[in-house]
């Protein structure tokens, strides 16, 4: 597996470590394929009783990685490809739902976009107090993809997830948990420690009924998502190329700065 993607697994509880600290893990398309690949091997893994998602450093993750050069593909590049580029956050979270087993994210530091995409693709997240969630897609001017739409509509309710989405409020520690986004909180540090706690227990429990009720539980809860989010990465791609949204990422790329 590659340096940027580092597993490990002991008594039926994987880790997965996202290892890009250098740009706080942001999602390059090499990531995204790794992530894919590890999630679609551990949903046929023998064994696996729970998979816990955290990072290498201070940060969860930034979200997609902009500057990666693989993510914007020549204008000459076939309709095709660019088309499977801009669904790959997508495939990948929805790779990660599909794990069988129960999965943890452990989060510290910042959650942002793609990050926090990912996140609502597992089944319980563990935030440190000083850890936020951020969704800035709207800002810069386009709408959220990856499937996560559906699934905070699901996790939130539509009043919150218009909130979180469209108007990009930021969720930090105890606000997170109390909106809704997180379901344990920890001091700053511990929400590895924290997840794999929880993973103990869970591999104490049954392995078959705990398969069958988490598989009946997202059956139910995501029936309709592929209807809501089967055109998203088509929308992204339409609404990026936009002047309103090159204006909007401008406007945003001068605030980050003027921040510094």
């Amino acid at each position: 597996m590659s340096e940027i993607l580092q597993t490990e697994e002991k008594d039926g509880i994987w880790t997965v470590r996202l290892n890009r600290p250098e740009v706080r893990n942001a999602f390059s398309m090499e990531l995204m394929r790794s992530m894919t690949q590890t999630a679609e091997r551990l949903r046929d893994e023998d064994g696996a009783r729970a998979v816990i998602l955290t990072a290498a450093g201070e940060n969860f993750s930034a979200g997609m990685d902009l500057k990666d050069p693989k993510r914007w593909p020549a204008e000459k590049t076939r309709l095709a490809e660019r088309r499977a580029l801009a669904s790959a956050g997508e495939r990948m979270c929805q790779a990660w739902e599909n794990i069988p087993a129960m999965t943890l994210c452990a989060i510290e530091g910042h959650c942002i976009g793609g990050g926090a995409a990912l996140a609502v693709a597992t089944d319980f997240r563990v935030i440190g107090a000083s850890a936020w969630f951020w969704l800035p897609e709207i800002a810069i001017g386009i709408p959220m993809g990856w499937g996560a739409l559906p699934r905070l509509v699901s996790l939130l309710g539509p009043a919150k997830a218009k909130r979180y989405i469209i108007l990009c409020e930021r969720f930090k520690g105890r606000e997170a948990i109390d909106f809704g986004l997180a379901e344990y909180l920890v001091a700053d540090g511990q929400a590895y420690a924290e997840a794999q706690k929880i993973a103990a227990s869970i591999v104490q429990l049954p392995e078959v009924p705990v398969k069958m009720s988490k598989e009946s539980i997202n059956a139910t809860a995501n029936a309709l998502n592929h209807l809501a989010s089967h055109m998203a990465s088509d929308q992204v791609s339409l609404a990026a190329a936009s002047e309103e949204a090159v204006a909007a990422r401008e406007r945003f790329a001068a605030k980050r700065k003027d921040r510094r």
